[in-house]
């Protein structure tokens, strides 16, 4: 699922999209959410759930900061901010696939 997260981000800096953009809207995350909701009964209670979480959680709040970011752009003095977020947003979402994945190649949980 890291690889399918990590195909959209790197979608978003090789196209005219942004990072969290492509992030949240990229059907290689898409299909990988998908399979975070239906597989995660299986890693309950292994150590592959705390990357189960890193990403879910990753995607949500990405998609949380996307919207704060779109309710800024609403305004034109809003607009250097929206730009900001989505900048922010997008370092912070290549943060969290690269750490997930290199703990998981580690075979070792994440911290909670």
């Amino acid at each position: 699922m890291y690889l399918l997260h990590a195909v959209s981000a790197v979608s978003g800096i090789l196209s005219s999209a942004t990072i969290v953009g492509a992030f949240v809207f990229g059907w290689p995350s898409i299909i990988a959410m998908i399979i975070n909701f239906f597989k995660r009964d299986e890693v309950r209670g292994t150590w592959l759930e705390s990357h189960w979480r890193w990403q879910w959680r990753t995607f949500w709040y990405a998609v949380l900061w996307l919207l704060v970011a779109g309710m800024l752009a609403i305004t034109l003095i809003g607009i250097p901010a929206a730009i900001l977020v989505i900048v922010v947003t997008g370092v912070w979402v290549l943060y969290r696939v690269i750490r997930g994945w290199l703990v998981l190649a580690e075979r070792k949980a994440l911290p909670t």
